[in-house]
């Protein structure tokens, strides 16, 4: 059974930084089991006294704060400006840094744990950060991998025929759609040992997940996979589902875990 996990209270995003991203990227922090997930993958990690570990693609900031009350010397990276700066209002003094994935600033075999959390399917090309990944970490230490698979969203509809092409044009949009089912033999291309891999599974039935529904047939619609009324017809469908009770999204989230040798 997972521990009980209680985040720090950096649950809001500052008003003179709220962004739609931060928003969403606040949601997504608090929809049941994330943040179980997130203090599964500091276990995966080993993170605890004495260990630096980076979380790549840090967003707000929500893992960096949560790996500090673990004692870790926790740095954020992010390549978004703009959540690096909500990081840094929020948690004053952390070490968050504007960093690209594929050329971190950390001298060779220098970090004990690398943490990626929804990062991979938006880089071009995943082997890179991971062989950089590799690069950074002492022997021994720990990289942990977690990300959606953009073809394997479940969501019920009244025409799943359309329901399909949205979550695939969606998909088309991501530079590495399918990144999270590669974890495991990505990890293993870059030299890692010891790995494993994990599915869990978000379900999520409230209207918190409607903006996350919506998007993607908005995706859809502006790829022209979807006529605008096809959009908004089927974008109806999830609005009523969510006033009535009704709505389903289940997302599988892909764990995957290695030592670097």
């Amino acid at each position: 059974m997972d521990k009980p996990w209680t985040t720090p209270a950096t649950t809001s995003v500052p008003a003179s930084r709220a962004t739609p991203l931060a928003t969403l990227l606040d949601t997504a922090e608090r929809i049941p089991g994330a943040a179980a997930l997130r203090h599964h993958s500091y276990e995966l990690l080993r993170a605890g006294a004495g260990t630096a570990v980076v979380d790549i693609g840090c967003g707000t900031g929500t893992a960096v704060a949560e790996l500090a009350a673990l004692g870790a010397r926790a740095i954020g990276a992010d390549l978004d400006a703009r959540m690096v700066a909500v990081a840094r209002e929020r948690l004053p003094g952390a070490d968050i840094r504007t960093t690209d994935a594929y050329a971190l600033p950390f001298p060779d075999h220098s970090l004990h744990g690398y943490r990626a959390d929804k990062v991979l399917h938006a880089l071009a090309d995943p082997a890179a950060a991971l062989r950089e990944a590799r690069r950074v970490l002492i022997a021994g230490g720990r990289a942990v991998l977690i990300g959606q698979d953009w073809d394997t969203f479940v969501i019920d509809s009244d025409d799943p025929a359309l329901t399909r092409t949205v979550v695939h044009a969606k998909a088309d949009t991501v530079p590495s759609p399918r990144a999270a089912r590669r974890h495991r033999n990505l990890l293993l291309d870059a030299g890692f040992e010891d790995v494993g891999a994990q599915v869990r599974t978000a379900v999520l039935t409230d209207a918190a997940a409607l903006p996350v529904i919506t998007g993607l047939a908005e995706a859809a619609r502006d790829t022209g996979a979807l006529t605008a009324a096809e959009a908004s017809a089927w974008t109806a469908d999830q609005r009523a589902r969510a006033r009535t009770g009704r709505l389903f999204l289940a997302l599988p989230l892909f764990v995957a875990s290695a030592t670097a040798p």
